[in-house]
């Protein structure tokens, strides 16, 4: 770690460090320093070793809140404290026993998105996961929660919790952003659960607190979802898809519907695709990131093609580009809902069309294996020589989206025999409502 003289014009001048955090120590008082995180924040500490020989950290304060000058003469007071045998360190670890559920929840998210705790395969959570954790912290956890001691907590409590989230109690508007309503239920109220078990876990483990008092608290049981597309519903879709590219939809969104259920990616995946990962020639997408880590997925020429008729946008390298900066198209749930409302099927999600995929594979005949492997669940590392995908994969995977691509060509077929209720009015660019009626 740098030693120097530590002056408010060497602090302004420190650069934050490209990955794990840097601590500055001053060489006129030993122990006393400056931690710099890849974020930017910068705050006082004081290093020593107790009369156990027990090395301790102690933070200050953050720097713009104290001085240096202030500073100084707090590390000079808790270095004089080790001086007469006393442990300023352990004295702060339990004086923060008394930490309140909202600003453990603050921690953690600062913590987290510093890189300093790690989640699955050891790994600094996604900013994706900490962006779900922090709307479910502040949508449901902090009001019911966030003013309690977490020492005090019981499993009744975070269980009561999770009860009142799923009867909607913190239901509410959602301000700013997309979305609507916020309204709980059993989904919600399990990952919240989920959620704060979590994070007092790191607490925990970090030793932020001395024990877990809710290990333990039973998590709601969520139903699985199996919905999937019939043939007929398949067939709908084609039909509705087609009409809604000749009537101003939005064609990106159509395009990411269509790439959907050819492939069965998650919607995260196809949303955000970039061009430079496409091998069209080899049969595969090479996704830098996924739910499961870096993966090389297999693609079949249906869904190929449709990637390849997307319009290229200058400056933006998705194959889905946004309407607006150079990000991806992120609004297809919206669109979706309006083609099957068109098409007259309900209770469909972009997951709807993962499923469907998969059990499409399951009757065709391909195994559990091969259908996890084209959808994502079998370890496929980009750092394996798994460029050459197996053949067997790459058939599997091209009979399934051409079995669903002609379901969805014979549907789009039928467009001429559909006339409209007489009694509405003809439907305006992406305003779907008359029902079409196959004659």
């Amino acid at each position: 770690m740098p030693t120097m003289k530590l002056t408010k014009r060497a602090i302004d001048a420190f650069q934050p460090p490209a990955e794990k955090q840097v601590v500055y120590w001053d060489s006129e008082i030993r122990g006393f320093g400056v931690r710099m995180l890849p974020s930017g924040l910068k705050t006082f500490v004081v290093q020593y070793r107790n009369v156990e020989g027990i090395k301790r950290r102690i933070n200050l304060g953050r720097y713009g809140v104290l001085t240096l000058e202030q500073a100084r003469t707090l590390a000079t007071s808790k270095l004089g404290q080790v001086a007469t045998g006393k442990d300023p360190g352990k004295e702060s670890q339990e004086a923060r026993s008394g930490i309140t559920v909202a600003d453990m929840c603050d921690w953690y998210l600062m913590e987290a998105r510093a890189g300093n705790i790690l989640g699955r395969k050891n790994r600094p959570i996604k900013a994706s996961s900490l962006d779900m954790d922090e709307s479910r912290i502040k949508t449901h956890i902090k009001p019911l929660l966030g003013k309690r001691q977490v020492r005090h907590l019981t499993i009744s409590d975070v269980e009561q919790m999770q009860t009142d989230v799923r009867n909607g109690k913190t239901a509410k508007p959602r301000s700013g952003g997309r979305g609507g309503k916020a309204s709980g239920g059993a989904g919600v109220a399990g990952r919240c659960l989920g959620t704060l078990q979590a994070i007092i876990g790191h607490a925990k483990h970090k030793g932020l607190v001395e024990d877990h008092p809710t290990k333990g608290a039973k998590k709601l049981a969520t139903q699985k979802r199996t919905r999937r597309l019939s043939v007929v519903e398949i067939k709908a879709l084609g039909t509705a898809l087609a009409h809604a590219e000749r009537h101003g939809e939005n064609q990106t969104a159509l395009g990411v519907i269509r790439l959907l259920l050819l492939t069965g990616y998650r919607r995260e995946e196809a949303q955000g695709m970039r061009r430079s990962w496409l091998n069209a020639s080899g049969g595969y997408v090479a996704f830098p990131d996924t739910k499961g880590g870096a993966q090389l997925r297999v693609v079949g020429r249906a869904a190929s093609q449709v990637i390849s008729e997307q319009p290229i946008v200058e400056g933006n390298p998705h194959v889905f580009p946004s309407e607006v900066g150079d990000g991806p198209y992120t609004a297809v749930r919206v669109c979706l809902a309006r083609v099957c409302k068109l098409a007259g099927i309900t209770e469909v999600t972009p997951h709807t069309l993962r499923h469907t995929f998969g059990s499409m594979a399951g009757e065709l005949g391909f195994s559990e294996l091969t259908i996890r492997a084209m959808l994502g669940h079998a370890s496929q590392s980009v750092t394996q020589d798994y460029i050459h995908i197996d053949e067997a994969l790459k058939l599997a995977c091209d009979r399934t989206s051409g079995e669903i691509e002609k379901l969805l060509a014979e549907g789009a077929a039928k467009l001429t025999s559909i006339r409209f209720d007489a009694t509405s009015s003809s439907p305006k660019a992406n305003t779907f409502t008359p029902p079409f009626v196959v004659a």
